[in-house]
């Protein structure tokens, strides 16, 4: 939060205006993911890499959901805010989720 102007309702909506175009890439890159570990599976046998990066294409989901609508209410202010900070954790656990799991297969764990 830009807290120089003195109001926390001053940022509000320029983390989402990053957000959303990002999310939005990651759940293209889950989408990508899935369809190459399908291909890969044929060879490499059967995996539940697929599913976990699923699960995180859901978060990148819920993330641009909240990013965008709090774009939208931005007037709202608290409840703008809200919407941005729900935004910002779920793309953070999404990020997260997504390198555990690149990891994960990294080393034949999953």
């Amino acid at each position: 939060m830009n807290r120089r102007n003195g109001s926390r309702w001053d940022s509000a909506g320029t983390l989402s205006r990053h957000i959303l175009p990002s999310a939005g890439t990651m759940i293209g890159v889950c989408t990508t993911l899935v369809g190459l570990v399908k291909i890969a599976e044929a060879d490499i046998g059967p995996s539940h890499v697929d599913e976990a990066v699923s699960l995180t294409a859901i978060l990148f989901l819920a993330s641009a959901v909240a990013s965008y609508l709090s774009m939208r209410l931005f007037h709202e202010g608290p409840l703008a805010l809200r919407l941005e900070r729900i935004a910002d954790i779920s793309f953070v656990i999404g990020l997260l989720g997504l390198s555990t799991i690149t990891l994960l297969f990294a080393y034949e764990t999953i």
